[in-house]
């Protein structure tokens, strides 16, 4: 994609800029060229496709099927992911079920080769549901290379609501947190704990985080977290204690450059 989002200032300033003019920067961005041609050429074929074996063989669908679930470096790991469709979701030994990463699982389920006789492809709407979700996560890549901190954020506003507002338990919230990179990385940082936490075994982490949200927002029960005000305030937390990381590493490395200068010249003036 060519178009670079206008994000004029870093940490929760920024942040707040960036999502007033929200709609606006993502208007531009479908306006792209490079982006109409994707939308085009998968709302033009993917109708036609009836199998997993099919849609992997078109690396340009292909291209859009993965973005729109943010698996855009699968793209050259085609037996993994026709794997990954074949299988669909109902299965639940099928490898979308199996993979922390529920990613695949929506991919599988959005697609559904390996669900029904007849795939979803062929559904009225199908191509406006995925191409919704790709402009997203496309527009969010695009945030990214501008902040990596606001496309952690975006992702974050998108999925935790998601996955909070689902009907099973607490800790499957959690752990489904922790199964997702982006997601532990974000919360990680949200919550002030170290990245060695994710080391650790599975379920000390879950002690781990629910124990600093009950510290910070007096509760662990995710629904509560993400309300409104408490994503805002969880969002706030992330983008602070990120600018004060970037802060610290980077008087660090002008101490060490000063450092370094001195003892350059201390070295000259020896010489001679």
């Amino acid at each position: 994609m060519t178009y670079t989002p206008a994000i004029p200032t870093g940490g929760y300033a920024g942040w707040l800029i960036l999502n007033r003019t929200m709609a606006k920067q993502e208007a531009a961005f479908v306006q792209t060229a490079a982006y109409q041609r994707n939308e085009d050429y998968f709302r033009e074929k993917i109708g036609s496709i009836t199998s997993a074996e099919e849609l992997v063989a078109d690396r340009r669908l292909l291209a859009v099927a993965l973005g729109a679930f943010g698996l855009d470096d699968d793209i050259n790991s085609k037996a993994f992911i026709r794997k990954v469709l074949a299988e669909g979701t109902q299965a639940s030994d099928s490898l979308a079920n199996r993979l922390s990463d529920k990613s695949y699982f929506k991919l599988a389920e959005a697609f559904g080769f390996g669900d029904y006789e007849t795939p979803r492809t062929a559904e009225a709407g199908f191509a406006d549901g995925i191409l919704e979700k790709y402009k997203n996560r496309q527009f969010e890549v695009a945030v990214g290379e501008v902040n990596e901190s606001f496309r952690f954020a975006l992702t974050a506003q998108r999925d935790l609501p998601e996955i909070a507002a689902k009907s099973s338990s607490n800790n499957t919230k959690w752990y489904q947190i922790i199964g997702s990179s982006p997601l532990a990385s974000f919360m990680q940082t949200a919550l002030g704990l170290p990245t060695a936490v994710s080391s650790l075994d599975v379920d000390r982490q879950l002690e781990i985080y629910q124990q600093k949200a009950k510290t910070l927002f007096g509760t662990d029960d995710l629904a509560a977290i993400v309300s409104a005000d408490g994503m805002d305030k969880l969002i706030k937390s992330y983008l602070v204690r990120t600018q004060l990381t970037e802060g610290t590493s980077a008087t660090g490395q002008s101490a060490a450059l000063q450092i370094l200068q001195g003892t350059s010249t201390n070295l000259l003036s020896l010489l001679l």
